[in-house]
């Protein structure tokens, strides 16, 4: 359905994508993962057509983008972070303004009839959009991009905004549409990510660092240098004790489980088995080891270690 080959970008001297290359089979709900600067924002301006690549081909449905610009863009609805809304029209009036946008020349009643329910929005397509809350003018922006049908739907941070309760309506929505279509969606929420999209690709500095599913990426650095330990002792002798270790590189205190029991996460060097070593100090400290048990690797894990950062820190790509 879409075919990115060797696509590159540059701003004068700065590269902003550097020779990338991936396809998205029709159906599919990929997920776009990248720090500020990395280059998410601007793989997804260059696959709805808005900006040109440098070098490279994108092919639509088969179409060329860049020869065919039209006839491709006809396969693709886009989303924009903040969708641009006429806030002084009704809900149905603004989608009939864009259906006539699109060049869509017949049945605009019915159109409008039909994305109206699929956005969940036709009890309030007679509102105007200024008095419609956040998550309904985002699902009437998703609701625009969906008229005319198109193959293909890119949304870029679709749930920014939202409260809790509009962002897991968002989700329910975008995972039943892509049943039907591919979708690409970009997000800073790897839960969001990790619940919604069947594959992942992380961008880092304008090249591809990783392309799976979420549960193999997760599934990719598991090992037996990182685990759960819970402790029975003084916290300081714990610590003190896993700290003097040579193959331990790190030891967080999480929470007391019991009165005077600890659980922590204890992380040791790449490919090294620390369990053993770990039991012993803990026992020469007097500090009994009452159980252990794998450190679940979250997809946010495998985001920072593939760009490189250390645990805890956050990135918002808006590049």
């Amino acid at each position: 359905m879409i075919e990115v080959s060797h696509v590159s970008k540059q701003y004068g001297s700065k590269i902003a994508l550097a020779d990338i290359s991936f396809s998205v089979p029709g159906g599919q709900v990929l997920g776009l993962l990248g720090l500020n600067g990395a280059g998410k924002s601007t793989t997804m301006n260059i696959l709805t057509g808005c900006l040109a690549a440098t070098e490279g081909t994108v092919l639509i449905d088969g179409i060329d983008l860049a020869k065919e610009a039209k006839a491709a863009k006809r396969k693709i609805g886009y989303m924009p972070e903040i969708p641009p809304l006429y806030t002084d029209m009704l809900a149905e009036d603004f989608l009939g303004f864009v259906y006539e946008l699109k060049g869509l020349k017949t049945g605009k009643k019915d159109a409008v009839g039909r994305v109206c329910e699929r956005a969940g929005i036709d009890h309030v397509r007679k509102r105007m959009i200024r008095n419609l809350s956040k998550g309904y003018r985002q699902r009437v922006g998703l609701a625009s991009a969906m008229l005319g049908e198109p193959k293909i739907l890119i949304l870029d941070e679709p749930t920014v905004g939202l409260d809790p309760t509009q962002i897991i309506e968002i989700r329910s929505l975008i995972a039943e549409i892509g049943k039907e279509r591919t979708v690409i969606l970009s997000s800073h929420i790897l839960s969001e990510i990790q619940a919604v999209c069947e594959r992942v690709i992380v961008l880092d500095q304008g090249k591809i660092v990783a392309d799976d599913t979420p549960q193999n990426l997760e599934n990719a650095i598991q090992s037996k240098d990182s685990y759960i330990a819970l402790v029975e002792g003084e916290p300081s002798l714990v610590e003190r004790a896993l700290r003097a270790l040579e193959h331990v590189k790190e030891v967080t205190r999480l929470n007391e489980e019991e009165p005077g029991v600890y659980s922590y996460r204890i992380r040791g060097r790449e490919h090294v088995d620390i369990r053993r070593e770990v039991f012993l100090a803990l026992a020469g400290a007097g500090c009994p080891l009452l159980g252990t048990r794998s450190a679940h690797v979250t997809l946010e894990d495998v985001f920072l270690r593939l760009v490189g950062k250390k645990e805890g820190t956050t990135g918002r790509d808006e590049a």
